[in-house]
This record gives C-alpha cells, structure tokens and sequence, in this order.
C-alpha cells in the first residue's frame, strides 16, 4: 500500500535572498526526499512558503522606508524563482500572509484556550521611549545573559543556541536607532508549554532510535535540563495575524508561534487551490502518515518540542473548531535537521556579501552540479564548509568522470554502432559477469532506497557513485571499444548489460540530479517522464494576490524499480549531461565576488 508522506520545510523569512546554506539545510533535502517517495509511488504532499510576519520582514521594510507588504512580495517572488531553477518541487508554496492561514493559526489559538492551555499574564517587555513603542523581541540586541556574547537577539542567542528570556538581556540597545530601551509592563498570552512537558519528553523518547541524535539529544537534554517554561504568543505589533478576542485589537499573534502552523495551513490551502477539498486529512488526520520536518539546526527546538506540544495542546479541540469533527492531528514521525554550512571557512553573512546565492549561482552553473555538491557537502551531523576549489573538483572528478561519461559514451557508442537502438541480443546468452552486474545494480535500490527513507542523503549519494565506478570496472575488463573490432556479439552483450546498468542508476540518481536525470531518461527514449512539472499561479483571497508556486505530478505509478530495458529499444541521439569546469578560472572569480 502506498504510504502517505508529508514533506514540511523551513519557511524562510522575506528579509532577505537564499542562499546555498538555506538550500543545503532545508529546501534541497526536503525535494530529494519528496522525488524519492514520488518515485517509490507514495502519496506525497510538500509543502512551505514565506514567513511574511516575522520581525526580520518589519526591520528590512523599517530599513528601506517601504511598506511591509512590498518587501515581503519581492522577496517571495524570488524564493519562487529560486526555488523553479534548483527543481524544488513544492506542491504548494505559499505565504503565511494569507487569509486561509489566518483562520488555521487563530483555529489553533482557540483550540489551546479551549483545551486550557493559554492563560494572561502582565510581564515587562522593552520599551522604546525614543520610537513610542514596544519593541518585538528581534528588535532588540544586547549581550546574552548565558554565553556573554555580543549581538544576541532579545528571545535569542545564534552563538550558543538558547532561547532567552528576553528581560535578562544585558546592556540592550533597539536595532531601530540604537536607543536604550527600557522595561515596561504589557498584557500577552501565554502557551503554558509546562503542562505539556512530559508528554513532548516521552514524545521525543518514543523517537530517539531513529531520530538523528543532534535533534533527539539537544532537545530531550534542554527539556531535562531547564523543562518547557511558558511562553508567550502575542506581541504588540500591528502586522500579523489578529488575536480572536475583543480587546486585543492593537496585539498579534507572536511569529514563532503562528509561523510553524504554516504547514498545516498550507496543507489545507493546497486541499483548495488544487481541487482536492479535503484531502489533506490524508497526512494530517491520518495515523499511519509520516511527516517530515526539514529545518536548520537552528530551529530545532522549535519544531522538535514547541510544535508538537502545539499540536498536542490543540488536541481533538482544533477540529472540532475547524471542521466540526473531533480527531487529533498526526504528530512529526521525523525532524531530519541539518546543521550550517558555512563558506571557504567562515560563516555565511549576507551582510558582508559572504555567501553563495541561490539566484546569482543559477546563472552560471546548472541545476544539478550545484545539487550535486550540496549533497555530496551536506551538513548532516556536523557543519559543512563550501569551497570553490572542492565544488570544482567534485564536478570533474566525480560527476562528469564517473558518472556523465560512463552515460554519455555507452549511449553513444550504442547509437552509432547499433543505428540507433540498443543492441537486440539474447537475453538468455548473458556472461555471469553481466549477470553479476546486474545484480549488483539491482541490489542497489533497497540500499541506495533505504540511504533515502532514513534521510540519510550523502550516503545515497556515494552509494549511487560507487555503483557508477562499478559499472566503470566492469567496461574496462570487458573493453566493447576494441571487441567491436573482433567480436561484435561480445562487444552487444557488454552495451547492453551497460546500458542496463545505467537505465537503473539514472533512478538511484533522480532524486539528486533530477534535470540529467530527466534528459538520460528520454535518451532512453521513454514516452513518459520520471517528474512531474513545475509552475506558479495567482491566488486571490481576502488580504490581496499572491503568487504560489504548484507542482503537477507525472504519474502515480512505481518508478524506484530496476531497469526494464528491452533489446532492439531506440535511443535518442545523446548528448553530454554535465559540463566540466575551468578550475582556475572559476575558483578565482567565484573568490573574487566573495565580500565584494
């Protein structure tokens, strides 16, 4: 039976553009996962957009002097075409500031006063007297009260990783002007995450056998060590998601809190805009559904404890809000959570320009090398480092090497020697070194399958490559360039067993190297692709238009099989899949555009 999979990625804030570490951390590892399943013939539902609410979106429109809304629009019109040339495949990406989303997150707000989770309480908060008002938590910087490092967030701090108390900030000043702050009293909510502790504890420990360690250990030990403390979930700012009670009309809801809902709420706005009503119960109503979540190792509390006590709190109550029906709403089954990857040995910042993005790469390098080295690079278990000079020779050393070549000449040297078909030999006359191959490749889907549904991403990877230098071997000890020449029925049996060989590991790859992927499968001249089409589509709701980006599936039947390759089956005329880099131009001039 096919299993329904949820793919729930990271939404990125609207304050600024993606770049490779986004992608390598969240985005990229999500879409393999989600072509994998696609591929296996699963139900499939991928779903994130922009976090358009967040105070990193009000501090960047502050900062250009225009409204929230324009920046937020620009900036998620870029991660559209971001997200189009890498081939992340989202069903449906969207924004937080939709009507739809709304409703789900103030449903959620509900369902947790309901169920006896939310509660009033008056605490100090920083006050700008210089601005006249108060100051969201990402407005305020100061030294953290734990580490004593300088430049920590108010509710924040990235160098040690805590969650802070924003009041204990030690010498605060407003990112607006600089300003000192100062504390004054104000009325918020507050999710008592303490009445939740032990059930998000025994949640995280009915998890720590196939959780990754960096997610199940980080947060099981930060709730032994400190417990899940109240939180609050309003603030008092302007934009954002009104709060459903009257007298807060001059509050919203807090980002972290309604950010997270996002992708329940895309679910549910898929369900419209695609014609399928209801149908994201199926993941999210669904017992036996796994759900997904792909994040940086930033937000990992956040999604392994704070979420699911959100969705615990809510319970049953949250349908019955919703959709008049009580049933609870299915638990993350996984948090695959990468760590960083920095740039030629220094963090990321796109303030100093230090950073390979997402837009500016596609314009000089195809889709799939820069998939490639962010797989093979991929911050899984500890932080990863991009170098050029590594980019550039990954490429040629093992993508066009290994693999591009072992495709492009075995096709081509098929074309022109058989006029265009796969050599029409006799199955049964197969060496036991053909046949050995064979098996060897075809073993290779439940261990290059089984890389792919633990997320372990780098070593489907290698697997598929060390699969490919097999292939390699095999051609060098049975050289059909020469036995052409002497022994053409030799020289059939190798070709096909080759091609055989390749039609397989051109699916081990898919999900990796899509666009090749989809160019060697037509070579093989199949009628139908192996993915389905990328596109984007306006959306009109209560709060204005939005551009969403769509993705229509090819098929619903299982591809993730050995190949089925026939005799005598044409070929396409082929052509080279990759392209090989200049070392010494590109590692110069990428170096030279660093911190310009």
């Amino acid at each position: 039976m096919p299993e329904n999979i949820l793919i729930a990625i990271a939404w990125p804030y609207a304050n600024a553009e993606i770049h490779v570490g986004n992608i390598t951390g969240s985005h990229l590892p999500g879409d393999i996962v989600a072509r994998y399943h696609r591929l296996k013939g699963n139900k499939v539902l991928m779903v994130s957009g922009t976090d358009s609410h967040g105070t990193p979106v009000t501090i960047r429109a502050d900062a250009e002097g225009k409204p929230v809304e324009e920046v937020y629009k620009f900036f998620h019109d870029s991660f559209l075409e971001v997200f189009k040339g890498y081939g992340i495949t989202f069903d449906l990406f969207t924004s937080t500031h939709t009507e739809n989303h709304f409703k789900v997150s103030q449903a959620i707000f509900l369902a947790l006063k309901e169920n006896g989770y939310l509660y009033t309480e008056i605490r100090p908060q920083w006050y700008s007297p210089a601005a006249g008002k108060f100051l969201p938590d990402r407005y305020v910087e100061g030294t953290c009260y734990l580490c004593g490092h300088d430049g920590a967030r108010s509710d924040q701090c990235d160098y040690c990783g805590n969650v802070l108390e924003p009041e204990k900030l030690v010498n605060p000043r407003s990112k607006i002007d600089n300003s000192t702050p100062e504390l004054r009293d104000t009325e918020h909510y507050f999710l008592d995450l303490s009445k939740l502790e032990n059930k998000v504890a025994d949640f995280l420990r009915a998890r720590q056998s196939y959780w990754r360690e960096t997610v199940s250990g980080q947060s099981l030990g930060q709730i032994e060590s400190d417990g899940l403390k109240p939180r609050p979930i309003t603030r008092d700012l302007d934009w954002g998601i009104p709060i459903p009670e009257e007298g807060w009309e001059s509050k919203r809801i807090y980002v972290w809190f309604e950010a997270v809902i996002g992708y329940l709420s895309a679910a549910i706005e898929w369900g419209k805009v695609s014609g399928s009503g209801e149908a994201w119960r199926e993941w999210w109503t669904n017992p036996n559904a796994k759900s997904f979540y792909f994040i940086g190792k930033d937000n990992i509390f956040f999604h392994a404890a704070w979420w699911p006590a959100q969705l615990m709190g809510a319970g049953k109550a949250f349908m019955k809000i919703f959709a008049e029906e009580e049933i609870p709403l299915a638990l993350p089954y996984d948090v695959p959570a990468n760590q960083f990857m920095n740039l030629e040995g220094e963090k990321i910042s796109g303030s100093r320009n230090w950073a390979v993005w997402g837009r500016d790469s596609l314009s000089r390098y195809d889709p799939d090398a820069l998939r490639y080295y962010l797989t093979i690079n991929m911050p899984e278990a500890k932080d990863s480092d991009w170098s050029w000079e590594d980019f550039v020779a990954r490429n040629n050393n093992e993508l066009v090497a290994t693999w591009g070549n072992l495709a492009n000449r075995v096709l081509s040297f098929s074309h022109k020697h058989w006029d265009g078909h796969v050599p029409p030999v006799d199955e049964t006359q197969l060496r036991a070194a053909d046949r050995d191959l064979l098996a060897v490749i075809e073993a290779g889907f439940n261990t290059v399958g089984g890389f792919y549904e633990t997320v372990k991403l780098r070593d489907a990877l290698r697997e598929s490559l060390r699969l490919a230098t097999e292939v390699n071997r095999y051609l060098d000890a049975n050289a059909p360039w020469t036995a052409i020449k002497t022994d053409r029925d030799s020289a059939a049996l190798t070709i096909y067993t080759a091609l055989r060989a390749i039609d397989s590991l051109k699916i081990l790859f898919a999900p990796v190297l899509p666009f090749t992927s989809e160019k060697l499968h037509a070579f093989f001249d199949y009628p139908a692709p192996l993915f389905g089409e990328q596109y984007t589509e306006g959306v009109s709701d209560s709060l204005g238009e939005h551009t969403v980006l769509r993705y229509k599936p090819a098929h619903e039947s299982l591809l993730w099989t050995p190949s089925q390759l026939k005799p005598g089956q044409p070929l396409q005329q082929p052509a080279p899949l990759f392209k090989k880099l200049d070392e010494k131009v590109v590692v110069a001039e990428e170096l030279a555009r660093l911190g310009s």
